[in-house]
């Protein structure tokens, strides 16, 4: 007899969780509120920087290619402070996996927030667990069809504002706002909006867990960063089994566990997974069965923690009599101190770097076709494009200078030769790039050599930069 082809895709059972209230229940009301907040409002919060500078306190300016957060403003040459923020949330993944399990996939990861909010939409129209499956198994009909709509009119009413908040991080958020329901948008924004509502409207609203299980690659690599210290919620089965009812117990004294299969814990989780089995990808760390147990012996009289945020060594210390090691005894080990300086010091370091950085910067480059010409009095002539960035949010007064050339004199593509000196004074304007072109003369015989171009901001605060460059001319450098 031929055995089954194995199958690598369990087709979806619809999963019904049960409302539960409880610490964790609340903490997720807590995480979501404050998540979503976050991501609705913030594009509509204003900061000022003055005239010259867009009042949107977080705005990612594509055009411009500007990033602003409040009061700092990256420019796309420091986009190691991007990058280093990427890189302390990572280390921040890895600190939160080792010490306390898939907490972001339970908590903040977007996939779960949306779904979190999705399933209290279910509750709302179809009612609580029975109800829906109750209303799943029955015939379609027009009540059953007009309930569906309106759940789903719902769902794209949520997907459509989530599409739409996206967007209004990369454009004046009233601005963008207005001209989308007007039609003027770029066309771009209606696409962006488009997609991003469909796939919150299938992800969010009928892929649920299945997009943790079976799509998203972060819980393969927590699940891998786990070890036996680190906190995951686990089935102390040791105590539960042998699984029995209450009236059972009772007639057979030590020889039933506290689990009286009662289901509650599989009933409440958001992606349908028995606990009980253990530690699996598809649990997601959230703590409901938690709740749920709890409340449960709680109501047979029995103590809490039949589920519980525990780790493997502790368990096994636990089932073998001994009392169970405090929570920051856990938390406090060499793995998640050793993460913490790691992401400390990358933050400190971005910090010092953010607070170090100055808002003038100079770059040149020389002509080199041709590289030098003779003037008609006999003097050496070299051409250089400057580039002036002015890195604050109002224009500013600054000074070139050539400095290391003896009896060098400049101009510019603004400033003729008859004003040549060896320093003259330009207007950046705020918040932008000016480009210069600047002659730099020296008298006959000279010789090529390597002299610098000195910029010095004229305000209050007296920044400088400056840039070694070489000046050509006939014969050879010394």
């Amino acid at each position: 007899m031929n055995s089954p082809e194995p199958v690598l895709y369990e087709k979806r059972q619809k999963v019904h969780n049960k409302r539960i209230d409880g610490p964790f229940r609340r903490f997720k009301w807590l995480v979501m509120l404050v998540t979503l907040g976050i991501y609705y409002i913030t594009p509509w919060l204003r900061w000022d920087r003055g005239p010259y500078a867009p009042d949107q306190a977080v705005l990612v300016d594509l055009a411009n290619r500007r990033f602003y957060m409040f009061g700092i403003e990256i420019w796309p040459h420091e986009f190691y402070f991007v990058a280093g923020l990427l890189i302390m949330a990572g280390i921040g993944l890895f600190l939160v996996t080792s010490a306390v399990g898939r907490a972001w996939c339970g908590y903040a990861c977007p996939q779960t927030v949306w779904t979190d909010l999705f399933q209290h939409i279910d509750r709302l129209v179809d009612g609580d667990r029975n109800a829906r499956v109750r209303l799943d198994n029955a015939p379609w009909g027009p009540a059953k069809i007009a309930r569906r709509l309106f759940k789903w009119a719902i769902y794209l009413v949520i997907s459509l504002a989530t599409g739409g908040a996206w967007i209004l991080y990369f454009a004046d958020a009233p601005t963008l706002f207005r001209d989308f329901f007007t039609l003027e948008a770029a066309p771009v924004a209606y696409a962006t909006v488009g997609i991003l509502t469909a796939t919150t409207f299938v992800l969010g609203g009928f892929m649920r867990e299945q997009v943790c299980i079976y799509m998203c690659p972060w819980p393969r690599i927590q699940t891998a960063m786990l070890d036996e210290k680190s906190l995951i919620v686990t089935y102390k089965d040791w105590r539960g089994e042998p699984r029995g009812s209450v009236k059972k117990a009772e007639k057979n004294p030590g020889m039933i566990g506290d689990c009286i299969d009662c289901m509650q814990c599989v009933q409440v989780c958001p992606t349908g997974y028995d606990i009980r089995n253990g530690p699996d990808i598809a649990c997601i760390t959230c703590g409901l069965c938690i709740d749920a147990c709890d409340k449960v012996m709680a109501d047979i009289g029995r103590p809490r923690g039949l589920i519980d945020y525990a780790t493997q060594e502790d368990c096994e210390a636990e089932a073998a009599g001994h009392p169970p090691k405090p929570v920051w005894k856990t938390l406090l080990r060499p793995r998640t101190l050793i993460y913490t300086g790691i992401w400390a010091a990358l933050g400190f370091g971005l910090l010092f770097a953010l607070g170090a950085r100055t808002h003038t910067d100079l770059t040149v480059a020389a002509d080199r076709n041709p590289p030098f010409m003779l003037m008609g009095d006999g003097s050496v002539r070299n051409s250089y494009t400057l580039r002036l960035r002015n890195m604050e949010s109002r224009p500013r007064d600054m000074r070139i200078a050539v400095e290391g050339l003896p009896g060098a004199v400049m101009w510019t593509d603004t400033v003729g030769r008859e004003q040549a000196a060896g320093s003259h004074v330009v207007n950046v304007p705020a918040d932008a790039i000016r480009t210069v072109r600047a002659y730099v003369a020296v008298p006959a015989g000279a010789r090529p050599q390597d002299f610098t171009f000195t910029l010095t901001s004229l305000d209050e605060q007296r920044e400088s930069d400056s840039v070694e460059t070489g000046f050509s001319a006939p014969g050879e450098q010394p």
